[in-house]
């Protein structure tokens, strides 16, 4: 039985803490918050578990085995790092820290203290995710020409974060895990319409080294909520839209085929495709659900998490470059942190 600490009771605490407390294989024993009212409505709720005001207290408390940090991005290093000096396990809500240096430091010391490191890239657990990995992975869309996801809503607007490192780390987190491949470059675009706020709206488009291209299009200020990915290959295509109720995954037999005019071989012609559409079954079990068993299991077990560190480096490397391309209005930025022109 792991036994669990959750830190922050907030927007996202009360979804992990009930997630584990749903578990037979883990049982939440504390969870902190520094207000009390919100310490008072888990207390209600969950009448067995303890509460403190006290991130320090949890972390030490020997009655837990693994941490859940739950809190701004900006306390996240300093709470898993003390965590994993104590010889905790760590599940570290999405970014996993506010720089890649952090990142690093949190990564080599949860190496150097063989305990697990986690981050909650949630959409990377379900089962429409997964499923167009598989896809990618057999070769079924063909080459990959490109990835396109648009995730905007009205709300919810972030005093610590701009827009990109509040909603575009999901989708960063989803082409990281299905496409398998890291951007060579970032180039990003956004505004601020709020004074004294971060940028509510952005553009991001990722170019590899290879006839692939990535774009993501993040705003809070938007009369619509829309959370729909497409995925174009030289076979097949794909479209994922997380509110759609059932087929939230679709795959269309469609693309384009390009051969020289016989009459002149500089004349290209180019033939479009049309097939079947069919969408497969999709477990539709909550994907924090499947996430914290995960989490569970690489405790018990000592294994490898799916979104372990390295893939919480790697898109926050992501968001930290199109930051970088955000302030100088687009300017392209190596992955190698050089700019160039």
């Amino acid at each position: 039985m792991i036994r669990i600490g959750v830190i922050g009771y907030g927007y996202w605490g009360p979804n992990l803490v009930r997630n584990f407390a749903e578990l037979a294989s883990a049982r939440v024993t504390v969870v902190c918050d520094r207000r009390p009212e919100r310490l008072a409505l888990a207390a209600r709720r969950y009448p067995g578990v303890r509460t403190t005001k006290d991130p320090v207290e949890l972390i030490k408390d020997p009655s837990v085995d693994a941490v859940v940090i739950a809190t701004p991005v900006f306390h996240h290093f300093e709470l898993a790092m003390l965590a994993i000096h104590e010889g905790k396990h760590v599940l570290v809500e999405k970014p996993i820290a506010s720089s890649s240096e952090q990142a690093s430091q949190m990564i080599e010391e949860a190496a150097r203290r063989r305990v697990v490191l986690m981050v909650d890239h949630t959409f990377v657990y379900t089962s429409a995710v997964r499923a167009m990995r598989d896809l990618v992975t057999k070769g079924d869309l063909g080459d990959i020409y490109y990835y396109d996801s648009v995730r905007i809503n009205l709300g919810l607007f972030q005093h610590d974060v701009n827009v990109l490192w509040d909603l575009a780390v999901h989708d960063l987190s989803i082409m990281d895990y299905v496409l398998q491949k890291q951007p060579a470059a970032v180039s990003a675009t956004g505004l601020a319409h709020v004074p004294g706020e971060p940028e509510n709206i952005a553009y991001m488009t990722m170019f590899f080294d290879s006839p692939l291209i990535g774009h993501i299009h993040v705003n809070w200020l938007a009369p619509v909520k829309v959370r729909r990915t497409l995925l174009g290959g030289s076979r097949r295509m794909v479209v994922f839209d997380d509110l759609e109720a059932s087929e939230k995954l679709r795959v269309y037999d469609k693309g384009i085929s390009v051969n020289p005019s016989p009459e002149n071989v500089y004349q290209l012609l180019v033939g479009y495709r049309t097939g079947d559409m069919w969408a497969p079954q999709i477990d539709l079990t909550e994907a924090l659900s499947v996430e914290a068993a995960h989490f569970a299991e690489c405790v018990a077990r000592g294994g490898t998490p799916i979104t372990d560190g390295e893939s919480g480096l790697r898109v926050v490397r992501l968001l930290e470059a199109a930051t970088e391309s955000m302030v100088e209005r687009g300017r392209l930025v190596s992955l190698n942190r050089a700019v160039v022109t």
